[in-house]
């Protein structure tokens, strides 16, 4: 049995295959085989030839029936094949029986997905994450071929046990072991995070999470607005650990912009609860930014894919704002007037161009507007602490120090009114359109 922890480093050819059932659209099965060329390419995978199989309904042993399986079989030969991935999910009985019968390596887009994964974890938390979902993919595959973990289980190996089952017993052992620890490890993780958030929550800064389909632009767009230092690659799930920037809005709110990982299609659900943690940014972003590619064939699909995905890890209820990238891909612009009609409020943007990248932060400030007030303070000259946190939270528009006092006129979050109450000197909610127009004219003087 082919040992997904253990692969070739380098495979030489791969089929594709991607088969639909009864009903099922072939257009949509050659789209997601087209995805799963993007994938296997991320993976420096060279491609010989995909097929789409037509199969009346998914048969247990090799999910589809003898003759297909024949077809499928005398293609790889053919094509000199090393490995085959089929973008359906396999079972592990179903990848045993296809490897038995093919004799060559076979797997399936979940594999692919996990094994991206694998390549682009960096943090020890998207490191964790990633162990876990291989192993817990990994469990029901286990073979005979995995009798060198005995070694690892301490010096006595089986204690003189025979092979076989009692051997692949103990291999099971060893790896629910495993996963016990890393889960645990990931609950450490988590905890720390958590405290890390509490901190960061003690200067209440609104947050937004960027959220939409691999490779729509979401590094590009948190680098282009914030100027991070984040990995920007024109592949899928270029990086999948979360990245936080400040970005200073027109209204004079202070703004954290979140980069989280990307989402696609057939997105294998133990991935996704694996990374639960990760995608938890979203769960608890003030709003989200849907960002989808424009230029797409299938971006109302790709739309629908995240919303899945949202409605998965329970954010699908948050603020969204929907926002559509690379326009500048686009030499007929008709699509945009659809898309303009079935997502009202939506924005239009190119990173690359820099087109509609001012109107997308008016849109984050317009967002965040019930969250804004316009503060005029008689501060105690002794609270600089007071004064240092509107400077942190949002923007001072007019400092003036007296003897005793300092009189401050800013813009910052309503969550800080707690904090100001005895000091305020005028009624704050009325004032945020004059606020408002107050700072973009002193931004524009700038």
């Amino acid at each position: 049995m082919f040992d997904v922890r253990e692969k070739p480093k380098m495979v030489e050819r791969a089929l594709l295959v991607s088969v639909f059932f009864g009903k099922e659209s072939r257009q949509e099965a050659e789209e997601l085989l087209t995805e799963l060329g993007d994938l296997v390419d991320t993976l420096g995978i060279p491609i010989v030839d995909r097929m789409v199989v037509k199969s009346g309904r998914p048969h247990p042993g090799l999910l589809v029936g003898t003759g297909k399986a024949e077809e499928i079989c005398a293609h790889a030969t053919q094509h000199n094949a090393d490995v085959i991935i089929f973008d359906n999910e396999l079972t592990p009985a179903q990848q045993r029986k296809w490897e038995g019968l093919t004799k060559k390596c076979v797997i399936d887009r979940q594999e692919v997905i996990l094994d991206i994964f694998a390549r682009r974890a960096h943090t020890r938390e998207a490191t964790l994450q990633v162990a876990l979902a291989r192993m817990e993919y990994s469990l029901p595959r286990l073979t005979r071929a995995w009798t060198h973990l005995s070694r690892q289980s301490g010096a006595g190996g089986t204690g003189g046990r025979g092979e076989g089952e009692t051997q692949l017993e103990t291999d099971r052992r060893i790896v629910r072991r495993r996963i016990d620890r890393l889960k645990s490890e990931l609950e450490q993780v988590k905890k720390q995070r958590a405290t890390r958030r509490k901190q960061r929550t003690r200067i209440p800064l609104p947050v937004a999470a960027i959220v939409g389909y691999t490779n729509a632009g979401k590094s590009s767009l948190l680098k282009a607005l914030t100027q991070a230092d984040v990995l920007v690659e024109d592949k899928l799930f270029a990086t999948l650990d979360t990245t936080t920037r400040k970005l200073d809005l027109p209204n004079g709110q202070a703004l954290l912009l979140t980069d989280t990982v990307g989402f696609v299609r057939r997105l294998p659900h133990d991935l996704v609860e694996s990374f639960k943690a990760t995608l938890e940014e979203s769960v608890l972003a003030d709003f989200l930014v849907h960002l989808l590619d424009a230029s797409h064939p299938q971006v109302y699909e790709l739309h629908e894919t995240t919303m899945q995905v949202l409605k998965e890890i329970g954010a699908e209820e948050k603020r969204i704002l929907t926002v559509f990238n690379k326009i500048d891909k686009l030499s007929d612009r008709t699509p945009l007037i659809h898309l303009r009609r079935n997502f009202p409020g939506s924005t239009f943007i190119s990173i690359k161009t820099g087109e509609g990248l001012p109107g997308l932060v008016h849109a984050f400030a317009d967002q965040l507007n019930d969250q804004v007030i316009h503060y005029r303070l008689a501060l105690p000259a002794k609270r600089s602490d007071l004064l240092s946190l509107l400077h942190r939270t949002g923007r001072v528009l007019e400092t003036e120090y007296l003897d005793d006092m300092v009189r401050v006129e800013a813009v910052a979050p309503g969550r800080l009114r707690g904090q100001f109450a005895e000091f305020l000197q005028a009624a704050e909610g009325a004032t945020n359109s004059d606020a408002r127009e107050k700072v973009e004219a002193e931004t524009a003087d700038r």
